[in-house]
């Protein structure tokens, strides 16, 4: 299961490596190439979506069939093993929610350099047929 976490986060850093390089400004000559890996890497970046979803499932599952450690009912051992399931459930679940806004970014500003471009792209038109 491990596997699928560290997949997981390389896909989430990799989106906020792309998002942090196509919003730094004074990078113009790099922007063009970068918009076009980035365009032709979101549908890839697409299955991230459904596999969130599974893992969310799979967090879920775990959680309703995870035994409860009553103070009464568990050892310290117990107790501890207990507490260090819930804070990976968390941190699992905190991955899962930054993958997803990661990715709704990446869409989002790319969606918005391309217009941007395509905006001064016709303002040089306008600006030449004058």
């Amino acid at each position: 299961m491990a596997l699928e976490w560290v997949v997981l986060g390389y896909a989430a850093a990799a989106e906020a490596i792309m998002v942090l390089l196509l919003t730094i400004p004074g990078l113009d000559g790099l922007r063009r190439g970068l918009i076009a890996v980035t365009r032709n890497l979101l549908k890839p970046f697409l299955s991230v979506v459904p596999f969130c979803l599974f893992l969310f499932m799979d967090i879920y599952w775990k959680y309703e069939t995870r035994p409860k450690c009553e103070a009464d009912s568990c050892t310290p051992t117990e107790h501890l093993r207990h507490q260090k399931s819930i804070m990976k459930s968390q941190r699992n679940a905190l991955l899962i929610a930054s993958a997803l806004v990661f990715y709704w970014l990446l869409y989002s500003v790319t969606n918005l350099v391309v217009k941007i471009e395509l905006l001064n792209q016709r303002v040089e038109r306008l600006k030449n047929k004058d």
